[in-house]
């Protein structure tokens, strides 16, 4: 059976999926238009970036597609609401954000005109975010990539939340690796869509170092923890020389932040420059955001690829009875 558009606000994606926004520098123009080309909705990752420097990427991805560019920009980021009205400014569809909770973002979005979409881990977050005005919620859970608000399982975690939310869109997040997958949450749970990052990290339209993307694929279930980050949240990254230094608590604070990009940061290492780092393929020093479930995908896929299975393998067995 064939897949329901996604809606969010005024937009609709005809493919119910959602690029996951990767920073920094991660996901970018370069691999959010492809995915707007697809049919789903791209996300160029905002947070840590100059204004300026988000802006135009905004602006190229508007110019090069007519499909559904969003931006993700964490709460946790210093210069949040600049990010967030550069965004605007720029002509973004749509604002997506977590790594805490902002509710002064929903006046933003309804004195714009843009729609918010929350990402959120329990079912108290969820409510709220509904209740003050988030035009889509995405749930995720343990086992995505990045930053985490909960150890609770996506199975586990978003029937709980489907029984609260009934207004907006809701879209399952973290670990989803192929159609079937995205079928059983649309169907079985209730799921409105889904969203997935590193399966779009790793496609040929990324921008991020090839060394980057090898040492993913090579990546075992026992290769993807969870680390500490400044951002006082956990993180779930491939295990590394770095994190290994990490978790033995090797000194290892800068001298001189020059960032300076959290509004809240515990300082024993600086995020930017790790992500940076791993951005550019350093497998020493970088930190590598992944997913669990990295070690089932085997090959460097073009996005359209990526659609064409996901689609086809979901198409195949969705029946749209929930």
């Amino acid at each position: 059976m064939k897949l329901p558009p996604l809606t969010i606000g005024p937009y609709t994606a005809p493919i119910p999926l959602i690029q996951g926004g990767m920073s920094i520098r991660v996901s970018t123009s370069a691999l959010a238009v492809p995915v707007a080309q697809c049919g789903g909705i791209g996300t160029i990752g905002g947070s840590a970036l100059p204004v300026d420097e988000l802006q135009a990427d905004i602006r190229k991805a508007k110019s090069e597609t007519t499909g559904v560019i969003a931006v993700n920009i964490m709460f946790a980021m210093k210069n949040f609401y600049n990010l967030v009205i550069g965004s605007i400014e720029a002509g973004v569809d749509m604002i997506i954000t977590g790594a805490g909770f902002s509710r002064d973002i929903f006046k933003i979005g309804r004195d714009t005109d843009t729609p918010i979409v929350s990402i959120v881990s329990s079912s108290a977050f969820a409510c709220l975010a509904e209740k003050l005005g988030a035009a889509a919620i995405v749930v995720e859970a343990k086992e995505a990539g990045g930053h985490l608000g909960t150890n609770r399982a996506l199975r586990d975690l978003f029937p709980e939340i489907r029984k609260v939310v009934k207004k907006v869109p809701l879209i399952a997040a973290g670990g989803i690796t192929d159609g079937f997958e995205m079928a059983e949450m649309m169907d079985k749970y209730g799921a409105d869509g889904i969203q997935i990052a590193t399966r779009f990290l790793l496609t040929k339209e990324c921008s991020v170092n090839d060394s980057f993307k090898q040492a993913l694929l090579k990546a075992r279930p026992k290769d993807v923890g969870l680390v500490r980050s400044p951002v006082g949240l956990p993180g779930r990254a491939l295990m590394t020389p770095f994190t290994q230094r990490l978790a033995a608590k090797v000194a290892m604070k800068a001298k001189e932040c020059r960032w300076k990009c959290l509004k809240k940061c515990d300082h024993f290492y600086c995020i930017s420059d790790r992500l940076h780092k791993a951005c550019e393929g350093d497998l020493e020093d970088g930190l590598y955001f992944t997913g669990e479930n990295v070690w089932k995908m085997k090959k460097i896929m073009t996005v359209r690829e990526v659609f064409d299975q996901f689609v086809a393998q979901a198409e195949s067995v969705y029946t749209g009875t929930r």
